[in-house]
């Protein structure tokens, strides 16, 4: 897949390229289908919620019952965007699906809250989220060739928190920059379920958190943790357990 930069300023006509970027066809229906939906898009209150909620389900690969799209919202390839039943898009989301290949590069759950200005950006990767999610603003969620992100069901983000899979460069050669040396494969992200991470929390490609476990504000995890563990720290280290307690 061709960076952004590359794919808005090569060889080709503006609308060609709004297509590849923005609407992910070159069909004149999907085209227009796009536009008028986002020029409901902007619109404010009940009247703005209420056209989304009838017009944009058909953009994506498929809408569950009872999603809401709150005003601002940014698509990119919508027809590779999977979502369950009850999804939440807040604010200034941005939902960005485009993928070489791949039929379905983003799928949520049911249940699913995304709150203001979270980003889910698939660079010709894969992000899979199980039910009953949520994710703090401005929250950023990101795989790259074909470095998958796997969120199990029940997880909670805190605000700005990073996700990341195949999004660390080569740095093998001194010859050439690094931009152009290209991203390791990392083997992606898995969250089990039942994790939360903290506000600013960090989580590099090749990490697996176990089932249950936390990571503390501003960790930075490299490593993988098992289940039930509780992190914190730049790099973050295992420091606590969590265990049962009796119920009073």
């Amino acid at each position: 897949m061709q960076k952004t930069h590359q794919a808005v300023t090569g060889k080709g006509s503006s609308l060609a390229k709004y297509q590849d970027v923005m609407v992910g066809s070159r069909s004149l229906a999907a085209l227009l289908y796009y536009e008028w939906c986002m020029m409901l898009g902007p619109l404010p209150g009940a009247i703005g919620m209420l056209l989304r909620q009838i017009f944009w389900p058909r953009l994506f690969a498929k809408c569950g019952k009872g999603c809401l799209f709150a005003p601002g919202i940014t698509l990119r390839h919508p027809s590779k965007i999977r979502l369950g039943n009850a999804v939440v898009i807040s604010e200034g989301c941005i939902l960005d699906g485009r993928h070489e290949s791949a039929e379905v590069s983003i799928a949520l759950g049911d249940n699913v809250t995304l709150s203001n200005h979270v980003m889910l950006s698939s660079k010709n990767g894969m992000i899979r989220v199980g039910d009953n999610c949520g994710f703090n603003s401005q929250t950023i969620i990101q795989s790259c060739i074909g470095c998958p992100v796997e969120i199990g069901p029940d997880c909670i983000f805190g605000q700005q928190c990073f996700v990341i899979g195949g999004g660390s460069y080569h740095l093998d050669r001194l010859d050439i920059p690094i931009r152009e040396q290209g991203n390791r494969v990392d083997g992606g992200v898995r969250l089990e379920a039942d994790v939360w991470l903290g506000g600013k929390v960090t989580v590099l490609g090749g990490v697996t958190m176990g089932r249950g476990s936390v990571a503390g504000a501003g960790a930075v995890l490299t490593k993988s943790v098992a289940p039930y563990t509780i992190s914190a720290g730049v790099p973050a280290k295992v420091i606590n357990m969590r265990t049962a307690r009796p119920q009073a």
